[in-house]
């Protein structure tokens, strides 16, 4: 039996909100074996993604939250796969900023497992950074994908639309510290931490704000 595996792409493009432009590096999370995969935020470049999924068969594209830089190549890359656009019901107002004429095809849940090739991820319902946000946990790989929930050196940003960073420090206190120390924290943008790296940040986020 193949070995699952966990692969990262990183795409470039720009995110948009509230009249705001910003350039970003995006990554992608491919999670499978040499038959099926999963892909977790399709960011900008549906033709890389697809490239870097080969002749696997893509199952689901996750989408860990709803702006647009996380989305954004999501539609592309379904209708060249038939793969299933899953996210959570509570981000549909910023999906529809960004893709006004087309739904996901399936809505994230707390609790609701996604399997591919062996990887169970758990969805872990996370607002605050977005409404729907969501992190995917799955302790066979030891590992907990974030999206922009949390990265290295403290949680996501809150200063924008549909933000709330009282409720991000909630999530990331109730939901991810509670993860085993030694889990891989794989995020949405930039270098990979552990939860044990970034458990004791969690008073000093309080105190600083956002």
């Amino acid at each position: 039996m193949a070995r699952v595996r966990i692969e990262r792409l990183v795409t470039s493009g720009q995110f948009r909100l509230d009249g705001g432009t910003w350039d970003v590096d995006n990554n992608v999370w491919i999670v499978g074996d040499d038959h099926e995969v999963v892909v977790i935020d399709a960011a900008h470049d549906a033709d890389a993604i697809a490239e870097a999924v080969g002749e696997r068969r893509l199952t689901a594209i996750v989408c860990t939250h709803a702006h647009n830089d996380h989305v954004n190549a999501a539609p592309a890359l379904a209708d060249r796969t038939g793969a299933v656009i899953w996210l959570h019901r509570d981000d549909l107002p910023l999906w529809k900023q960004t893709h006004p004429d087309r739904e996901p095809d399936a809505w994230l849940r707390d609790g609701l497992v996604i399997e591919a090739a062996g990887a169970d991820l758990t969805v872990l319902h996370t607002p605050g950074h977005a409404p729907g946000a969501v992190c995917l946990y799955d302790p066979g790989l030891g590992a907990v994908f974030t999206g922009d929930t949390l990265f290295q050196g403290g949680p996501g940003a809150t200063g924008r639309s549909y933000s709330h960073f009282p409720t991000l420090v909630d999530s990331i206190r109730d939901r991810l510290l509670t993860l085993p120390p030694e889990t891989k924290v794989l995020t949405g943008h930039g270098d990979a931490t552990t939860i044990g790296a970034e458990a004791p940040h969690l008073e000093e986020w309080i105190a600083r704000g956002h």
